[in-house]
């Protein structure tokens, strides 16, 4: 069974990038770059296994509070994102799903000319402007310099510098950085410019 189309964000259109849901055929191009080295040189999980990665991006559209795409540029996938709905931290009583967790990858070829960072705002409009969310985290490695001005770019600012908190294979332990943005942020950032379906 999937989820109501009036439940999912998608498609969203961020100047030249198009956010989708993920079909099968995706797929094999996705996974393509998700386990070249050069692009997964920062995540925890350094490589997937072709099938469970196949299960879990044909699970998106069933889910309630998985909201993962993919982003294309002229008819070709060269990103995914990861927009995850989440229980925010309090106490009993608290409000639940309010908060999400966003994340992207770019596909190497396509590195560099501001898909990363359209991508993030298109994850940001979802959640905000159609998912209604209350906030947004992400996560990156501080020696991802990349990753970080993508946020930047996005307009999230960075909340916490977490001193060692994760191992890397090549590096050791590494710092890492979590950024946020409030709705109330992104819609005064945001008061005269929409992302469009």
């Amino acid at each position: 069974m999937s989820r109501s189309s009036s439940r999912s964000p998608w498609p969203l259109r961020v100047d030249d990038v198009l956010l989708r849901e993920a079909s099968e055929v995706d797929i094999e191009r996705m996974l393509s770059f998700r386990n070249d080295p050069s692009v997964n040189r920062f995540m925890i999980r350094t490589s997937v296994e072709p099938e469970t990665f196949r299960q879990e991006w044909l699970a998106v559209p069933t889910s309630d509070t998985d909201f993962s795409c993919v982003a294309e540029v002229a008819g070709h996938v060269v990103a995914m994102g990861f927009l995850e709905v989440v229980d925010g931290v309090g106490q009993p009583g608290m409000p639940k799903r309010t908060d999400g967790l966003i994340g992207y990858i770019v596909a190497p070829g396509s590195a560099g000319r501001g898909v990363g960072s359209d991508l993030a705002r298109g994850l940001l409009c979802a959640a905000f402007d159609h998912l209604a969310l209350r906030r947004v985290t992400a996560s990156c490695n501080a020696d991802n310099p990349a990753s970080a001005r993508v946020l930047e770019k996005a307009g999230m600012r960075r909340e916490q510098h977490g001193v060692e908190d994760s191992w890397h294979a090549e590096l050791g332990w590494v710092d890492g950085y979590q950024y946020a943005m409030l709705a109330r942020e992104w819609h005064a950032m945001n008061s005269g410019e929409r992302a469009s379906v």
